[in-house]
Parts: C-alpha cells; sequence; structure tokens
C-alpha cells in the first residue's frame, strides 16, 4: 500500500474524503451502530471482536451476532423508555456483553457512558448523578460498588446467579435480552448530538464532563487510518481499557469504524498475558500506553533471544516514550513504534503517522498535526510561537474542520480563548509544524497512562476522619512515568503511624479508584502554600523528584 506524502495529504484534506466512506453525513446526521456495525454485517463471517475470557473460554463474535444483540438491547432501553439523549453506563470489564451494551445503546441514539471497572462509589456516584444516567449496567464482580451509590440508577445485572443471593430481585441482563427482537431501526442523531458521555480528570473540582458528538467520527476515521496505519489485514489490539477515552474512541469505535477485528483480554495486564495474547492472536498493529511499553522492557527476560512476533507497527499515547523503549520495541518486538497526542476532550490532535510520510520523526516529539487539524504553540498573550519557542499548545479551531469539541458538558470550565482552545499541555516548537511534550502548566498526574486530577485524591483523602489537609503530586516513577505521592496533615488528635498510612491508601482505593490512590503517604506537620492559602504543589513536587533522584 502506497504511503502518501504527510504535506501534500495534509494540505489537501478535506472531510468530504471521510464522509465519503460513511452511511450518514454531517449534514444528514448519523446512527453510529449503524456506521461501526451495520456497514461490515452483510458478510456473516467477518469477525468484530475476538475476547479472552478471564474466566470464561475465549470466543469470537461477528458484525452480524453483533448487530441482532445490539438491536435486542436497543430494544430493551426502548421498553424502558429510554432514547435519545439519554445517558446509559456500564461497569464491566472488556467483555463481549460491554460491546453489546457500546452498540445497543448506540443504536438506540442514546449516550453510552463507560465507567472504569477500578472506580470507587464516590467517583461512580458523582458521574451518575451529574449525567442523570437512565440505566447502569455491571456484573456480579462490581455490583457491590453500587451498594453505597447514592441515587444509583436502575441496575441491569449480567450474570445474576453468579452474584450474592441479595441481588436475586435486580433484572437479568440475558434474561431481559432475549425476551426483545433482533431487528431495531437505527436512530439517527444530528452530527452536533452527543453519543459518548465522557468525563476528563482536573486540577480544581470534581472531573468535568465531555459530551462527544456524532462528527467524532470523522476524527476516529483518520487517526486509525494514517496515525494508527491500520489496514484491513490487519489484526490489531489496543491495550487500553474501553472505560477510557483512549480504549472506547479507538480500541472499540475505531476499528469497527474501519471494519476491522477488535481484541479483548478480559486478564490483568500483565506482561505474561501481553505475550500470549501477541502470539495467540498473531497481532500486526499494536496500541498500548508508553507504560506497557516499559512493563514488557521490564520484562525481557520472558523472551528467548529467538522469540519473533507478527507486529508490523505499534503506536504509543498519553506521555512521550523515551529512546531506550523505541529501541526496545524495534529490537523485540520487531516494529517501529510512533508517538502520539490527544485528550478526552478532542481526540488525537498530532501524531507521528505511521501511513503517511513524515519530513522527519523526532524521538520523544508528538510530532505534526493530525489532518483535519491544526495545533500551534502560543505565549500568553495567544501570539503563536516558533522554533525553540516553549508555550501552550492550541488547536486553531477556525483552520481545524475535525475540532469536535463544544465545551465541557455542564460548563465547568472555559477552556476557550478567541479562535483557540488551549489543552492546558505545555510544548517546545521545532518550527517546522512539530511539537515535543514539555508538561503540564497545572497539576494533572500521569500515572502508568492514566491522568489523576490531584484534588479529585486530595478530597477524597479529606472524607476520613483524621485528615486536616492533603497536597497530592505525582512522583517519578520508573515503570509507571510516576506515582500518586500524598503529603498529608492530620488533625492534632492523631498521629502519624505506618497503619494509618496503609488505612488511608486503602480509603482512597475503594471511595475513588484503584488507579488513582496514593502509592506513598508522607505526613507532615503543614503544606507550602502561597500567601492567598493554595497549596504550592510545585515545591512539593520538587522534593519528590529529590527523593527519587536519590538526593
Amino acid at each position: 500500500m502506497t504511503i502518501a506524502n504527510y504535506q501534500e495529504f495534509y494540505d489537501s484534506f478535506t472531510p468530504s474524503m471521510i464522509e465519503a466512506q460513511l452511511i450518514g453525513d454531517l449534514k444528514q446526521g448519523f446512527n453510529v451502530c449503524e456506521e461501526i456495525c451495520d456497514r461490515w454485517a452483510e458478510d456473516p463471517s467477518r469477525v468484530a471482536l475476538n475476547y479472552e475470557g478471564a474466566s470464561r473460554p475465549a470466543s469470537s463474535h461477528t458484525f452480524a451476532e453483533l448487530q441482532r444483540r445490539a438491536a435486542q438491547f436497543a430494544n430493551l432501553l426502548a421498553s424502558r423508555g429510554i432514547g435519545k439523549g439519554d445517558r446509559v453506563a456500564c461497569l464491566m470489564p472488556r467483555t463481549p456483553e460491554l460491546l453489546v451494551v457500546v452498540l445497543g445503546v448506540l443504536r438506540a441514539g442514546a449516550v453510552y457512558q463507560p465507567l472504569f471497572t477500578a472506580f470507587g462509589s464516590g467517583a461512580i456516584e458523582y458521574r451518575v448523578s451529574q449525567a442523570d444516567t437512565k440505566l447502569l449496567v455491571t456484573d456480579p464482580d462490581n455490583i457491590g460498588k453500587l451498594d453505597a451509590v447514592n441515587g444509583c440508577p436502575p441496575i441491569l445485572l449480567f450474570n445474576r446467579d453468579g452474584a450474592e443471593a441479595k441481588y436475586a430481585e435486580l433484572a437479568d441482563f440475558e434474561t431481559e435480552l432475549n425476551e426483545q427482537e433482533s431487528v431495531f431501526e437505527p436512530v439517527r442523531i444530528g452530527a452536533d448530538d452527543p453519543f459518548l458521555q465522557m468525563f476528563t480528570s482536573g486540577t480544581v473540582g470534581k472531573a468535568k464532563g465531555v459530551a462527544v458528538p456524532a462528527r467524532a467520527l470523522l476524527s476516529f476515521y483518520v487517526y486509525m487510518r494514517y496515525a494508527i496505519g491500520l489496514h484491513p489485514e490487519d489484526r490489531y489490539w489496543n491495550v487500553a481499557d474501553p472505560g477510557w477515552a483512549y480504549g472506547l474512541y479507538y480500541a472499540v469505535v475505531g476499528p469497527l469504524l474501519l471494519g476491522n477485528t477488535t481484541h479483548f483480554n478480559e486478564n490483568a495486564f500483565t506482561p505474561e498475558t501481553t505475550y500470549a495474547m501477541l502470539r495467540k492472536y498473531r497481532i500486526t498493529n499494536l496500541a498500548a500506553a508508553p507504560t506497557a511499553y516499559r512493563l514488557l522492557m521490564a520484562n525481557d527476560s520472558l523472551l528467548t533471544a529467538d522469540d519473533r512476533f507478527e507486529l508490523r507497527l505499534a503506536s504509543s499515547a498519553g506521555e512521550p516514550l523515551n529512546p531506550e523503549v523505541i529501541g526496545w520495541v524495534e529490537r523485540r518486538l520487531g516494529c517501529p513504534v510512533m508517538d502520539h497526542y490527544g485528550q478526552t476532550e478532542t481526540g488525537m490532535t498530532a501524531c507521528n503517522h505511521h501511513d503517511l510520510e513524515q519530513r522527519i520523526v523526532r524521538v520523544g516529539s508528538m510530532g505534526f498535526s493530525m489532518p483535519g487539524h491544526r495545533v500551534v504553540a502560543l505565549d500568553n498573550d495567544l501570539n503563536e510561537l516558533g522554533e525553540g519557542q516553549i508555550g501552550e499548545l492550541a488547536v486553531d479551531m477556525e483552520k481545524s474542520p475535525l475540532f469536535f469539541f463544544p465545551g465541557y458538558t455542564w460548563g465547568e470550565k472555559n477552556p476557550f480563548r478567541g479562535k483557540y482552545y488551549l489543552t492546558g499541555d505545555v510544548v517546545i516548537s521545532h518550527g517546522d509544524g512539530s511539537y515535543s511534550f514539555n508538561g503540564r502548566d497545572d497539576d494533572i498526574i500521569t500515572t502508568a497512562g492514566y491522568r489523576v486530577g490531584p484534588s479529585d485524591v486530595e478530597s477524597t483523602l479529606l472524607e476520613h476522619e483524621a485528615v486536616a489537609e492533603s497536597g497530592v503530586i505525582g512522583k517519578p516513577d520508573q515503570e509507571r512515568g510516576a506515582i500518586i505521592k500524598a503529603y498529608v496533615v492530620l488533625k492534632s488528635q492523631y498521629d502519624p503511624s505506618d497503619e494509618l498510612a496503609t488505612e488511608l491508601k486503602n480509603h482512597v482505593r475503594s471511595r475513588l479508584s484503584t488507579h488513582a490512590f496514593p502509592r506513598e503517604i508522607e505526613f507532615m506537620a503543614e503544606l507550602p502554600k502561597t500567601p492567598s492559602g493554595k497549596i504550592q504543589r510545585f515545591i512539593l513536587r520538587n522534593r519528590a523528584k529529590d527523593e527519587a533522584d536519590g538526593l
């Protein structure tokens, strides 16, 4: 397959080039299930999902089967009065049923809301309350978290027989699904109507709502085809969990939009399960967070000198790759790996494109604007910066026809300045349209590929009776990129102890999330603050960095 020149393709790109591939269009709207499932279901043997189970046998599921099951779920929603614009949440691991829920919600014209299975009751409660969620689908492993969720929406329980007896009165997923007709006319929504309800972490206040409109399909298509470099014959696996944006956008919607088989591995991510998955399914195109590649590299001893994979391409998103990891992937996995940049709000916007020939690919760089977008670096006065200058990465919305972010769902923050959307990320400009990540202008922590807002962790710590205040930062860590560290000031009647530190960790783990709890807690008499009383996290960050550096 001939690779086009990046600059020529970028300059000539128009959204109509992608619209021509789809059933709907920007004027008439879309049904997303129709675009990512029905288009491929005429071939009864075409596989949409290969599933590697944790406690169930592996299985494969065709587009035709999923089309029927999605129709049944859409009918189930309609029978409950749930339809266009309503939020339906799913708190389940990577299973075929999760995909059925996603497709059924989209078929009904409703809005799919992911809930990461590591979330605690507090994080779930906030999200379903904020979104006015109409139905929540879960399984026996996660149902217990909902006991502590105030105002929990109606629950549909998969494998009810496998749950505790006290949940026997809840509606059973399979029973209700099998009562429904397997035909449902797709409900078309406008290009600016939402089909996904996401949440993204912030440094101030709670997670912010991001409603993704149907027009985002065009951006997802460009990313999959030209940055991921997905070909029809590829066996594609995106390791990311569909409880998060990168997994939902590009492990579910993106590959199915192009008619490719996607892969779910329900097992916990370990080097052993990952290598086994690559071998069993002969994966040719891999996408993962840098922490996944770092963990594989750290366990290089699991490979023999003769081990070979069928990988053709690999992609990474979440934080920059370092040269050691890039060299290891090429040497041991046998393929090039490219860095990509994006956000929950925008999807991917800057990439080193596998299937567009760039003039240069810099190690550790996020690359060039993805076709349909124009990203720039700005100074504080919104002047665009040139070579060697450092500023905030922004999207020029007037010259970005695929930019789809309408603003935060409930107006939690205004990230727009004139014609620019400000990402909050600081970059260095290379002067040729490409950029390298230089940090954040706020305090977001990226740990093992997850973005965590310190205020969420701090607020959860403050729920504990012993905590007076806390400051949360990311401490550099070789394997995870960063770990969450909390500096805690106790109330006067409590004394620091290892037991209390463990109790606080477990409190955050159960209330917030297993990926967002502090792996280190240090007790302090007081936190460093500005004269106005704001925590000076940069002082805490520097202290943690010195610790990590062994100073």
